[in-house]
């Protein structure tokens, strides 16, 4: 094989993976971007039966929050959590996964108006595959998701029907009788 020809191949079977570098870093940038990315933390209010619960969570309103969720996390304060807002309603068959989560979390699924819609226990994922984790549909069309630890709203008795406010931003919502 002349020196040229050779040239030309090994160029050819390194192409591939050279157009692949850049992916790979822009996908470690973003990761990197959302972990570091300062997020937003707020003060609300679970309305209940049982009276107000308070937490104070972190927002995750970009892409690359909402992605990057609580992924990672050993642990996680009891009175702290995660609110995922989103632009407009999500479908009822939109899901959150457990996929690189290691505690295991509840979720509430919520309205336009602050209404719990629904409630799922999420366990983590052990699984180094992404497709292998299931996914946890609302089963309702909402605008915002709230997860905290596992077992948080069975132990204070809080329901589908009650109600989160942002005091801050929107004042008090009341729950259903």
């Amino acid at each position: 094989m002349d020196p040229t020809r050779r040239t030309l191949l090994k160029a050819s079977l390194l192409l591939p993976l050279a157009a692949l570098l850049p992916m790979s870093l822009l996908s470690s940038f973003v990761w990197g971007q959302a972990s570091a990315q300062e997020m937003q933390t707020l003060s609300l209010a679970i309305h209940s039966e049982d009276g107000p619960h308070r937490l104070d969570v972190e927002v995750a309103e970009t892409s690359a929050q909402r992605q990057r969720g609580l992924m990672g996390r050993e642990s996680l304060p009891e009175a702290s959590g995660m609110l995922f807002r989103f632009e407009r309603e999500q479908s009822a068959n939109n899901a959150f996964w457990m996929y690189r989560t290691l505690i295991p979390l509840d979720i509430a699924f919520i309205d336009a108006n602050g209404q719990i819609v629904a409630i799922n226990t999420m366990q983590p994922c052990e699984s180094t595959s992404p497709s292998e984790c299931p996914s946890y549909p609302a089963g309702a069309a909402y605008h915002s998701a709230l997860e905290l630890n596992g077992g948080y709203f069975a132990e204070r008795g809080i329901k589908v029907g009650d109600c989160v406010s942002i005091p801050e931003e929107a004042g008090f919502c009341q729950p259903e009788n």
